[in-house]
């Protein structure tokens, strides 16, 4: 056998049950080497992340066990020294490359070894040094540097260059908390392709604030000594099963994956109701989430980090703790990455699947019988969360008795802090220690939905609470819900309003209930707001998907991210504005749904050390899906306990 037939042998795919199952460790190397041989890479190439090419729709819709599964693997690279970024499709089973292309101008995202080397970078730099060592800071190994995204700004001399912004702070001592003592006003600007520091922009000393902020055990002594144990007990074991990465439930069906930009991702979501399954939704996860900061001061208005696009919440991913991060019983799955040089890396306990109490489910007592009936409700958890720099993300999704699906992004962590001189009280943040300021900011989440509800032909109607008019409203009591359908995207560009209990209905207008309604669920909007910066700001034109709350697009398997491909120093008007333009039927046909949601977080004292946990996200409730309740069938609870006589 020749050498070029050796290198045509096909590669043995892995034996996998679903075409949606993640690429295993093996299947990754595989990728990696066929690339690496087939380009005969340079070692200033580096993998962005390998993922699996997910099979056309039709072809995951019509799978039967036992059907062969072809296997891809889709590979983002950079290359330090041309500074070209290429996107790749492997086979896994010819061995070979299908697609090897050159994408035009882009930035990917910033990857986690390249965190560590921006730092040790820095570090090593006379200019940085010289810069600290104005503000009595000697010992650069006690720095932390965080390597901020960006942006795009119009200026020329940073066109083409992979840059990152560094914001810096400074440790008392190897455990200390660092974000209790930012170095102001210095910004090391890395050129992160040739991982050289460019410039180190000073805007004058301020003094470090002088108290620190340590929250771990060997800071905190006095903790409570009144809290008795709760223990969360399933005797049986847990009601849900998993094989592979299928998890069923209940009479939910629901698969699972994972990838390095958007962390978890929900799959084919059916609820079984009698004889039929019932689709819901084919695919769902968050597609990009953006963080604008309000203070205009020259060194911190580039503070703008889209967490998705820009860094992938997926490879920041915690490997989660039992009794802490997730409590009682818990199936956890693994999450797989690969580092920049194609090495594969496990995240052990990525993802959290458990099942919690819910408080009642419904109840009624009949006064006239004396008879109450009376049900616990019980949700299916599944979750991941992620560490970026100072914050940490929670991102659950619920999966109750009822049919209801609930999103809940939960968010912790320390909130990014700025130093102030003596006396001096900011406009645009907070103080939560002397000298320390913590500015205001929002965090602006938008989460990809591909509806399938009863299948595949739906279409979105807008529902408002309206006042009757006068002439049919004779005691000025009557009002009603008006739909209004949205046939087309851009009249399916839309805002919340609570004022007129709005929300949005997916239909399958081609299924009816029992009643003769069309089968539907509903998105029902929580907390939210619209973003603060000005239209013409750069992080608008950058992540213009938050403008709107509520976008719809027909299903095009290459529109996946609302702000593009690469939002990395994008100057924008990519993703959601770019596709909607056409204006597009969204009448009775395939359709994504993207919903956009807002917290606006003007910090608080409470919020330092660490940052209690807040909660944002919204529901997604059946609406004449079903003939009655779904959840009557669910049996009594028997009373096991009692206490406080």
């Amino acid at each position: 056998m020749t050498i070029a037939q050796e290198r045509r042998k096909p590669v043995v795919a892995a034996a996998v049950s679903h075409p949606l199952e993640p690429l295993t460790p093996d299947e990754m190397s595989a990728a990696i080497a066929i690339i690496k041989e087939q380009k005969n890479l340079s070692t200033s190439v580096r993998f962005v992340s390998v993922t699996l090419k997910e099979p056309p729709k039709e072809t995951v819709l019509s799978f039967s066990s036992g059907d062969a599964i072809a296997r891809k693997a889709f590979i983002v690279l950079l290359d330090n020294a041309t500074a070209e970024t290429y996107e790749a499709v492997v086979s896994l089973e010819t061995g070979q490359i299908d697609t090897w292309e050159y994408i035009h101008n882009v930035q990917p995202p910033i990857m986690l070894d390249e965190f560590v080397e921006c730092e040790a970078a820095v570090k090593a730099n006379p200019d940085f040094q010289a810069a600290i060592a104005k503000r009595g800071i000697t010992n650069p190994d006690l720095v932390m540097v965080d390597p901020w995204s960006a942006g795009s700004y119009g200026i020329a001399e940073e066109e083409g260059v992979r840059l990152s912004r560094a914001l810096c702070w400074v440790r008392a001592n190897p455990t200390d908390h660092g974000y209790a003592r930012p170095i102001e006003g210095v910004i090391p600007v890395v050129d992160l392709n040739k991982m050289e520091v460019i410039r180190v922009e000073d805007y004058g000393v301020v003094p470090l604030p002088p108290k620190d902020g340590n929250y771990t055990p060997e800071y905190v002594k006095n903790y409570r000594t009144d809290l008795k144990p709760l223990e969360i007990v399933q005797p049986e074991g847990p009601s849900f099963t998993v094989k592979d990465h299928e998890i069923s439930w209940q009479k939910w069906n629901i698969r699972v994956g994972f990838t390095p930009r958007e962390g978890l991702v929900l799959y084919d979501v059916t609820y079984t109701d009698g004889e039929a399954v019932r689709p819901i939704f084919y695919r769902a996860s968050l597609a990009e989430m953006t963080v604008p900061y309000g203070d205009p001061a020259p060194h911190h208005y580039r503070k703008n980090a889209f967490d998705v696009g820009e860094y992938g919440i997926g490879s920041l991913a915690n490997s989660l703790t039992l009794g802490c991060d997730c409590l009682g019983e818990i199936y956890y799955f693994d999450g797989f990455i690969t580092n920049s040089r194609g090495d594969v890396a496990k995240i052990e306990n990525a993802i959290c699947l458990h099942e919690e109490d819910f408080g009642i489910l419904w109840k009624h007592m009949d006064w006239r019988t004396e008879q109450t009936e009376v049900r616990r409700s019980r949700r299916l958890v599944i979750s991941f969360i992620a560490t970026v720099g100072n914050y940490e993300y929670g991102f659950y999704w619920y999966f109750y008795q009822d049919g209801t699906i609930q999103y809940e992004v939960k968010l912790t962590g320390v909130v990014s802090t700025a130093a102030l001189m003596p006396g001096e009280v900011p406009k645009y943040g907070t103080l939560v220690a002397p000298q320390l300021n913590a500015p205001i900011h929002q965090h602006i989440f938008n989460v990809r939905m591909d509806m399938h509800v009863d299948g595949a032909q739906n279409s979105v109607y807008e529902v408002n609470i309206e006042q009757e008019e006068d002439s049919q409203n004779p005691y000025g009591n009557a009002f009603y819900a008006q739909s209004t359908l949205l046939p087309t995207e851009q009249a399916a560009q839309r805002l919340i309003d609570p004022m007129k209990g709005r929300y949005w209905k997916i239909v399958n207008p081609n299924k009816q209930n029992a009643m003769g309604y069309p089968t539907a669920y509903k998105l029902m909007p929580g907390e939210n707001t619209l973003p603060m910066a000005r239209p013409d700001a750069s992080v608008t034109k950058r992540a213009t998907y938050m403008t709107q709350h509520l976008w719809v697009t027909p299903y095009n398997e290459d529109e996946n991210f609302p702000a593009g491909d690469y939002p990395n120093q994008n100057p924008g008007g990519a993703g959601l504005p770019h596709w909607t333009a056409s204006d597009r039927s969204v009448e009775n046909t395939d359709i994504v749904v993207w919903y956009t949601f807002a917290h606006s977080h003007s910090p608080r004292a409470e919020d330092w050390p660490v940052m209690p946990v807040a909660t944002i996200g919204f529901m997604l409730k059946p609406l004449n899906f079903f003939d009655e309740n779904p959840a009557n069938d669910v049996p009594p609870s028997p009373a096991k306990h009692a206490c406080c006589d």
